[in-house]
């Protein structure tokens, strides 16, 4: 059996958490992996990695990761990094060797600055919006499949990004994706104190009324727990731009058939930036992206609906650098 199915059909969803029209269904799994990595923002803190612009210069689509650790390092679909010239997102999942330098795809969130805040990047304490990381992985696999380049679609972001402003009164001068966790923050904290993580929760179905809003599902529980304030920030800020009427709490059989849904998905496979195999699937119903590394799932993000426009017209590309 292929390793995704594997670890698809290994799980059990537990009991729904709910809180203000956001349900989180926890995935179970009583399988973990023996991978051992470093997270990108402890891998910051703790001065082993450092994110910068690949020059004094810059380039837009791309950034440049040094691991001077011992250990892998994990990036994360939509982890937002801020400072340097403009804040970006990551394009896909990527683990990034010990002692190595990558150059990796990224998209910009934060249209309205080209200078320097600082000389390197930090994370922060979410991703980038359900909604935007299912448009981006989209417009970022079909560029994958046509060009073999993870490039996306950076004016849609923009676009998309200017009007999840708008409608959550957050502009911002730089049009910052940051602005709009900056001004719900308060809310966005409400719904963090009221997801826990289970024992043995290795990833989550998150939805609204339902609509699945999108899954993610990783190789070991610690990971899962380290990241879930920064998934329910993700999901919640989707959820508060909705009306009342739409925040009904999901059903399990809505869950399940999510599930079952990636399960019988088709997904190309090709040798991921970095450590292991990318792994992708945009349907008419279903668009995700995993990362596989040593026959290990070791991140699959998951989004209900085809929101994808191909790469726009202009957008920089460059090929990965190992050094």
């Amino acid at each position: 059996m292929h390793p995704l199915k594997a670890a698809l059909s290994n799980l059990k969803l537990g009991d729904p958490q709910a809180w203000k029209g956001l349900t989180m269904f926890p995935l179970l799994s009583d399988v973990r992996s023996s991978l051992q990595y470093l997270m990108l923002a402890d891998g910051l803190r703790g001065g082993l990695v450092t994110v910068k612009e690949v020059s004094r210069a810059g380039s837009v689509p791309d950034l440049a990761v040094e691991n001077r650790s011992k250990l892998p390092v994990l990036i994360l679909d939509g982890e937002e990094l801020v400072g340097a010239k403009q804040n970006r997102v990551a394009n896909l999942t990527m683990l990034i060797p010990e002692q190595h330098t990558v150059v990796i795809p990224v998209s910009c969130v934060e249209q309205g600055r080209w200078d320097y805040e600082r000389e390197d990047f930090v994370v922060t304490e979410q991703l980038q919006y359900a909604r935007g990381r299912t448009e981006r992985l989209a417009s970022v696999l079909h560029s994958l499949a046509e060009t073999g380049e993870r490039v996306s679609d950076q004016a849609q972001i923009w676009h998309s990004i200017a009007a999840k402003a708008a409608a959550m009164d957050a502009a911002s001068p730089s049009r910052a994706m940051s602005s709009i966790f900056e001004r719900h923050a308060a809310t966005l904290d409400q719904y963090v104190e009221s997801a826990n993580s289970l024992p043995g929760q290795v990833g989550a179905v998150f939805m609204v009324g339902k609509e699945r809003l999108g899954l993610d599902l990783f190789d070991q529980p610690e990971t899962f727990a380290s990241m879930l304030p920064r998934l329910v920030r993700s999901y919640a800020v989707d959820v508060i731009e909705r009306p009342v009427s739409q925040k009904r709490s999901g059903r399990m059989s809505e869950a399940r058939s999510f599930l079952d849904g990636i399960l019988k998905a088709s997904f190309e496979d090709r040798p991921a930036l970095g450590l292991g195999r990318d792994l992708g699937c945009v349907a008419d119903h279903l668009v995700a992206g995993a990362l596989l590394v040593d026959e290990v799932v070791v991140h699959l993000a998951a989004f209900s609906g085809s929101r994808s426009r191909r790469t726009g017209p202009g957008s920089a590309r460059r090929p990965p650098i190992y050094r």
